[in-house]
């Protein structure tokens, strides 16, 4: 009954992929608008969050009321994983036409999910936002290469101050408006007392236990309790194991990890096969968030909150859509 009720889960991500398998490819950019602009609006809420002095303006409640913005999720690691997104699609998607205010609009939006992230105070999220703004970079350097000879030192130049006033609107708006949560971001790198690890370390010998097999999908929960050493015993229970793949192997043994592997390996064939497309950029920006949800499930548990599983299926489907359409095209 465990695995049956996880194997719904997926009936989101795919309902994503059936509905948008046979959408025409304008619309698959709209709904990545649509994407950018849930992201503003989580910051909106999550303005108003920080601003109350109770959990009042939360969904699921706050432990740290007034601090974190988490605007529609329960978790921070949620919320900055969601705007981690957002900000790799504003950065490639294409306007629907052309504007001499584009270039402001993307910078101006970038910024303000950049802050968001910043906000959350989580992490893993922080640092993946490296990911969508590597990749903004590499689009703005590709497009500056693309230009003839004659406007490429001009695209230089903007690529240049575009990506400089990106950076410097971020981090001003965030010194200016809240230096105290910045710092307290920051301090959360030092942590030395996180109970993560030691969640791990009995999960590493529960995992040895059930090898290869694994106790089950779903039984987590209830086999940790019998495991958990007595000096890492606290008055907390962990649900998770806070660690997806070590997880996994608990549950599911080798099967499961060799499963995750060829989810990996299949995300980067799709990511080289659309290297030729004309919409590679938008297939990288799902390949790239794909990524920044494996590299978050090292320490967290991103795919069993059912929203991000729905992005991740539409980040799939925007990669395979592409990288499916350009072989065919070659062929």
């Amino acid at each position: 009954m465990r695995t049956l009720l996880a194997l719904t889960a997926l009936i989101t991500p795919m309902a994503v992929l059936w509905a948008g398998w046979s959408l025409a490819r304008e619309r698959l950019i709209d709904m990545g608008w649509l994407v950018v602009g849930f992201g503003l609006f989580t910051i909106l809420l999550g303005a108003a969050q920080l601003g109350a002095p109770t959990e009042s303006a939360t969904l699921y409640g706050s432990r740290d009321p007034g601090a974190i913005l988490l605007g529609t999720f329960a978790n921070r690691n949620s919320t900055g994983l969601f705007l981690t997104f957002a900000l790799g699609l504003v950065a490639v998607l294409p306007a629907p036409r052309p504007h001499p205010a584009l270039l402001p609009a993307r910078l101006a939006v970038g910024a303000m999910l950049l802050l968001g992230v910043v906000l959350t105070q989580s992490r893993t999220s922080l640092v993946l936002s490296l990911l969508p703004l590597l990749l903004a970079a590499a689009r703005a350097a590709a497009w500056g290469l693309g230009k003839g000879e004659g406007q490429r030192g001009k695209s230089s130049v903007i690529i240049v101050a575009g990506t400089a006033a990106l950076l410097a609107a971020g981090l001003g708006t965030v010194l200016v408006t809240a230096p105290g949560r910045v710092s307290d971001t920051l301090e959360r790198f030092e942590a030395k007392d996180d109970p993560r690890r030691f969640i791990w370390d009995d999960a590493t010998f529960i995992a040895g236990r059930y090898w290869p097999l694994g106790a089950g999908i779903g039984s987590f929960d209830e086999i940790y309790q019998v495991d958990e050493s007595l000096e890492n015993l606290s008055l907390r229970k962990p649900g998770r194991a806070h660690n997806d793949f070590l997880e996994l192997a608990i549950e599911a043994g080798a099967p499961g990890l060799g499963l995750a592997a060829l989810w990996l390996v299949l995300v980067g064939w799709l990511s080289w096969a659309a290297r030729h497309s004309p919409q590679r950029w938008i297939a990288w920006s799902g390949s790239t968030f794909l990524l920044a949800i494996a590299l978050q499930s090292i320490t967290d548990y991103p795919l069993r909150n059912q929203t991000i599983l729905a992005l991740a299926g539409f980040a799939l489907l925007v990669l395979a859509r592409t990288s499916i359409e350009q072989r065919s095209a070659r062929a």
